[in-house]
This record gives structure tokens, sequence and C-alpha cells, in this order.
């Protein structure tokens, strides 16, 4: 049964302990990210298995979301969003314990599992307790926080990696989720829909099975010259494929279930559709950006941790300051055209910060693009979320959160996969280019020994830590040799980089450019609401 309204809840109260466990699971996310090159270097792993780290959490994440949306319709809200709390802060102390990689991915595995608990109910609580007209408000608010989120995780966690440990990213999720744990059963509602939903199990293998294979298969790709996959006869393209024909499969069986995983009903509301597109778009954007750029900004620049998690403090910064101006503003207006306006300034930002990224680039260089991506990022996430949100009945804000979350995170690990397998195929051709062109300057004896070196990262695994540069160059030479070795070597570390990131990263600014066009797809609020109550009713009349 609903609870009681008798006694009345403050909703901004509940906003305040929402957005706190919705700001571990993004600080989280963050930190992790300008970590990358320290844990790299401190767990002896490669790029292909840094990208693990990354994507377990992800993967995870992702194909548990809807599930987690479903569970709080059954058990509670509040009782997922208190579980979700309680995994993920034990998961984050067993991932500062991890002594080698496979460790650490199998504690972000299960961070994914109470990342994905939590997430789902704070949207759907606050759809319950706020009113269609104030919606708005509420979700910039929510969208702020993850921009203040982004803004604290690389510069908290710059400084912790800089000066004390890269584990110590992971131990700092405690107090704040102890913290939260308590705040939650002393003020969020136990709001309960009424109504009790089944099980979609085989929904549930499909879209896990399919996903883990397409996501498998970006990761690894590269590593295996996407062939046979060491010495199984299955090949990476015939993993990929499977994933893909699992998720197909998955929709056509959703389309005849009684209680699906997925309600395909709610894309029948066209603004819900389109901003769960735009959501996985905006995904898969960011997750492209921040991946190639911390490591450019600290295993090309030399940055520190510290020093690069301030360089991209800005964006965030500015991003936490326009998102609840937006959210309001979505209310009044609706939030077609500043999202559009968003992802189009966000694109701009993105492409220059890009452009001006080179071998003696500054903090300074970067900052008025990281401005100007901090503004659309502001102009995105609270109208996203208003347009998709605004018509969803509160019995079916838990499904709808958790699709609406669900497509940003599958966004997020596409991005984080695809690019990451681009960035790898293009460095492992740039290096070479860049060793071939820098040799001529080496005695000729030992041309071909570095050209060699450099060609064989990419069956070897690229070493991208603080400090590296690319290759493993042969040992015993005279010293003055070794040294001229050694300064060429970085030499070409720096210059294919940059090559292969700038070339990489055409991909996602040329989806987010795509991505804003189809926001004028976006029906205007008084229409989108007229369609909503005119398929309420039919409902009401078929029930």
């Amino acid at each position: 049964m609903p609870e009681s309204r008798a006694n009345p809840t403050n909703p901004w109260l509940v906003l305040v302990v929402l957005t706190t466990g919705f700001f571990m699971i993004m600080l989280d996310t963050t930190i992790v990210n300008v970590a990358i090159p320290a844990m790299s270097a401190g767990l002896n792993t490669t790029l292909d298995q840094i990208l693990w780290v990354l994507n377990s959490y992800i993967l995870v994440y992702a194909v548990l979301l809807i599930t987690a949306g479903r569970l709080g319709d059954l058990y509670g809200q509040r009782t997922l969003f208190a579980v979700g709390l309680a995994i993920f802060t034990v998961a984050s102390a067993l991932c500062g314990f991890a002594q080698d990689a496979n460790q650490l991915i199998v504690a972000r595995i299960l961070q994914g599992v109470g990342g994905a608990l939590l997430t789902p109910q704070t949207l759907a609580i606050l759809t319950s307790l706020f009113p269609p007209e104030r919606r708005g408000a509420a979700f910039g608010i929510w969208a702020g926080v993850a921009g203040l989120a982004t803004l604290a995780g690389p510069t908290l966690g710059g400084a912790i990696v800089t000066y004390i440990d890269w584990r110590w990213i992971f131990f700092v999720n405690v107090p704040i989720g102890v913290a939260a744990l308590i705040a939650t059963f002393a003020i969020i509602p136990d709001l309960r829909p009424g109504r009790r939903h089944g099980w979609d199990i085989v929904g549930v293998i499909l879209a896990t099975c399919g996903l883990f294979g397409v996501i498998f298969g970006l990761i690894e790709g590269e590593r295996f010259n996407w062939g046979e996959i060491g010495s199984y006869v299955i090949t990476i393209p015939e993993v990929i494929g499977a994933g893909a024909l699992l998720l197909v499969l998955f929709v056509i069986w959703e389309r005849y279930q009684d209680e699906p995983l997925v309600p395909l009903s709610l894309f029948e509301d066209r603004n819900f559709a389109v901003t769960n597109w735009i959501a996985a778009a905006i995904a898969f954007g960011m997750m492209s950006l921040f991946l190639p750029i911390v490591i450019y900004l600290q295993s090309v620049r030399d940055f520190s941790a510290l020093t690069a998690g301030l360089t991209l403090a800005p964006m965030s910064l500015t991003s936490m300051v326009v998102a609840p101006f937006a959210g309001r503003l979505a209310d009044r207006i609706g939030g077609k055209y500043i999202l559009m306006t968003g992802i189009f300034v966000f694109a701009i930002g993105f492409g220059t910060l890009t452009y001006v990224a080179g071998p003696d680039s500054t903090w300074i260089n970067f900052l008025v693009p990281a401005i100007v991506a901090g503004a659309g990022m502001g102009m995105t996430f609270a109208p996203m979320t208003t347009v998709a949100m605004r018509n969803v009945s509160p019995r079916m804000a838990g499904a709808a959160s958790g699709v609406l979350n669900t497509t940003r995170q599958v966004g997020a690990a596409v991005g984080s996969a695809i690019v990451g397998a681009l960035l790898q195929n293009r460095l492992a051709i740039t290096l070479h280019d860049q060793a071939v062109s820098h040799a001529s300057a080496l005695p000729a004896a030992y041309r071909d020994q570095f050209v060699k070196a450099f060609s064989s990262v990419a069956s070897n695994g690229f070493q991208i830590g603080t400090g590296q540069n690319g290759a493993k160059l042969p040992a015993g030479l005279p010293p003055a040799v070794q040294q001229q070795l050694t300064a060429l070597a970085h030499d070409v570390f720096v210059s294919a980089y940059i090559d292969a990131m700038k070339q990489t990263l055409v991909l996602p600014i040329a989806v987010l450019v795509l991505t804003a066009f189809t926001a004028v797809l976006i029906r205007r609020r008084a229409h989108a609401e007229r369609d909503a109550a005119a398929r309420e009713e039919v409902r009401a009349a078929a029930g």
C-alpha cells in the first residue's frame, strides 16, 4: 500500500539526502578518471586493463539499473536506496585494498551493483514528491550536484593522488556513504507505489549477456587485432555480433511480456524516446572526452594529478552554476531549445579544447574551452531530465528512471569502449609513423630496433602511466645512445599520442553535433502534456 501522507515531508530536505548519495556515485567516476595514470603505474597495468577498471563498473551499473528500478517498486525506493549506499560504501573500501588489477575490477563490479541499486531511486522519489511544474528546479539541483561531483572529483582526486596515494580516492567514499545512510532513514519517506511487479528473468539474462558481448568486444578488440581471442576459436567480431543479436532478441522479447523489464509503452511518449537517445549520446561524448584528455594531461604534458584536476575544474564549476538556472527556465518555457543550445555549446567547447591540446599547452590554454563546455553541460542535464520525466506518472517513475539512467550509462559504456578501442588503434599507427620519422636522427645501426620497439606495443598492451614513453627500448646500449633513444622515444610518444587523440575525438564531436539537431524532434510542453493526458485516459478506460 502507498505510504500515508499524514506526516508531511519536506521535499527539499529529501532532495539533499538523495543528491548526497548521487554525489558519491558521480564523485567516484571522476576521481577514477583522474587517477588512471597513477593506477596504471601502481598496479603495473596496460591501457586495456585500465579500460576494464572503468567499464566493469559502467557495464554492471548499466545492466542492473532497470532491474533496480523495479526492485524499488517492489520493496520500496528508500530501502533500495539504502541497500545501494551500503553496498557501494563497502565496495569502495575493497577497491582501496585491491592488490592487483583483477581484485580492483571485482571490487568495481560490486560498486556497480551498489550504484545501480541507488541511482533509479533518486529520480523516482523526486518524481513522486515534486509536482510536474516544480520538477525542473529539483532536477536542476540534481544535475548541479552532478556538476559539483565532477568538480570535486578531479580536484579532490588530484590532490589525493598527488599528496597521499591513489587508493584513497576510494576510501574517501566511506565517510560520505555512512553519513548518507544514516540520513536516509532519518529523512527520506518510505514511498511505495502500491503495485507489485513480476520478474522478467529472461529479459535480464538477454540484456546482461548482450551488453557484455558488445562492450567486451570493443574494449579487447585492438589487443587481439580484431581476430581470434587467444587460443579460442571465437573472434572479436563474432562476440560483438552475438551481443548485438542478443540485444535485438531482448527488444523482441520485451514486446510480448506482461511484466517486461523495459516497459516499451514508455516510448509512446515521443519526448521520452528522444531524450533517451540524447542522454545516451551526451554520456557517449562526456566519457569520450575524459579518458583521452586525462591521459594527455598527465602522461603527455606531465601534469600532476592535482594540476590535471584543476585544469578540468572550470568545466564542472560552470556546469554546477548553470544547471539550476537551466532547470528553472525549463519549467517556464520548456526544455527543447535550452537542450539544443546546450548540446551545441558543449560540442563547441569540447572541440576547442581538443584543438588547443598541443605538446606545450598549459592550463591557461584550456580555461576558456573548459568554461564553454561546462556551460553547455549545465544546459543539458536538467532540461533533458525534465523533458523525459515531466509526463511520467508516479506509478511508472521507477521504471522510467531506470530506463533513462540505463540508456545514459549504456551510452557512457559504449563511448568509453569505442573511444578506447579507436584510441588504441590510432595510437598503434601514429606511434609507428612517428618512430619512423624520428628514427632518421639516430645512427643507422639503431634505427630498425627503435622502430620495432614502437611497432609491437599494440599486441603487448599500451603502457600509459605517468612518465612512460609507450615502448620498451632495447637494453645494454652505450649510455650516450641510450640517452638519445630515451629522449627521442619521449618525443615520439608525445607527437603520436596528440595525433591519435585528435583523430579519435572527431567521432564524439560529430555525435554531439548530430544529437543537437535531433532535439528538434522534442514536442513543445503543451502538446506533450495533452498527448500524455490522452494516453492516460486510454489506459484508464482499458483498465
